[in-house]
């Protein structure tokens, strides 16, 4: 663990050192970390990249099954210019995200609710958590073939699927940010008048938002997750088709290229719930972390 940028510039300030001259010396220290993250990750980016790039050349490799980062750049324009065999990149992609994107907010709102609801009352919890154990031993991406032959090739197997991947992480999350919530605020609340919904709503609930977003900010990859697994057994369109498509033929080009895309799709979508938790917990006090 690093030391913070405030603990760098401590040392170097003498008495009388105003306010304005330590804010300054912080915010440079801060930009200066900044811009160090940024250079050495993309140092690195580029050290795997060339290094990568040089063993397929030199045939350190072989190209054939690792291909090469040229090749997946020549496979992604080709797909972006000409499209696919099975139609548009966009369309591809488009109809993976559809799955992705239903399932996550199908499956992110009903684990919330059954989240919050199971851990308030724990008569239910003690009724339904058997059949939750049960139902959460079961290896998710066996269900695709089930959900398939049940539903059909069409949007809802893999809805189902990236439905099934994504409640229960956040079902236990937000049951145990209930579990977790602070009693003496809740006693406190009790002792105010506030009635049961009102503990809830003002205090459980935001108590549990820490748990709540840590779910969503994995959750998302797992709806991709179960979108794609559900298109690789069985789909008309989508990424996973074109994965699978790739793989009968032997093209390790496209099957990257094919990841690349939705590890893509993934970050952009991480960086956007953490502009919404940003947004929505904004009193949760500024911490510091080395992890930006």
């Amino acid at each position: 663990m690093t030391d913070t940028p405030l603990e760098n510039i401590a040392p170097i300030f003498r008495a009388g050192t105003s306010d304005a001259e330590i804010e300054a010396a912080a915010l440079k220290a801060i930009r200066r970390r900044k811009h160090a993250v940024l250079f050495w990750r993309l140092v690195i980016l580029v050290g795997i990249l060339g290094a990568w790039e040089l063993a397929a050349n030199r045939l350190w490799i072989d190209p054939f099954f690792y291909s090469s980062p040229s090749g997946i750049v020549m496979r992604l324009y080709e797909w972006i210019t000409e499209g696919t065999a099975e139609g548009s990149l966009w369309f591809n992609l488009w109809v993976t995200m559809e799955e992705a994107l239903i399932g996550f907010f199908a499956g992110s709102i009903a684990g919330v609710l059954v989240g919050i609801g199971l851990g308030r009352n724990q008569f239910l919890s003690d009724i339904f958590s058997v059949y939750i154990k049960a139902i959460n031993s079961i290896p998710r991406v066996v269900l695709a073939p089930i959900f398939i032959m049940i539903m059909g090739l069409g949007l809802a197997s893999k809805v189902a699927l990236a439905f099934i991947m994504v409640f229960f992480v956040v079902f236990a999350n937000a049951f145990q940010g209930v579990r977790e919530a602070d009693r003496n605020m809740i006693a406190n609340a009790r002792i105010l008048g506030a009635s049961n919904w009102q503990v809830t709503r003002t205090v459980i609930v935001p108590s549990a938002m820490s748990w709540i977003f840590a779910s969503l900010h994995v959750s998302f990859g797992f709806a991709i997750i179960g979108a794609i697994v559900g298109e690789f057994v069985g789909a008309r369109f989508g990424i996973g088709q074109l994965i699978s498509i790739a793989k009968g033929t032997f093209d390790a080009a496209g099957m990257y290229a094919a990841i690349i895309l939705v590890m893509l799709v993934t970050l952009l979508a991480e960086m956007i719930m953490t502009m919404i938790e940003t947004r929505l917990a904004k009193w949760r006090p500024q911490q510091h972390t080395d992890m930006q």
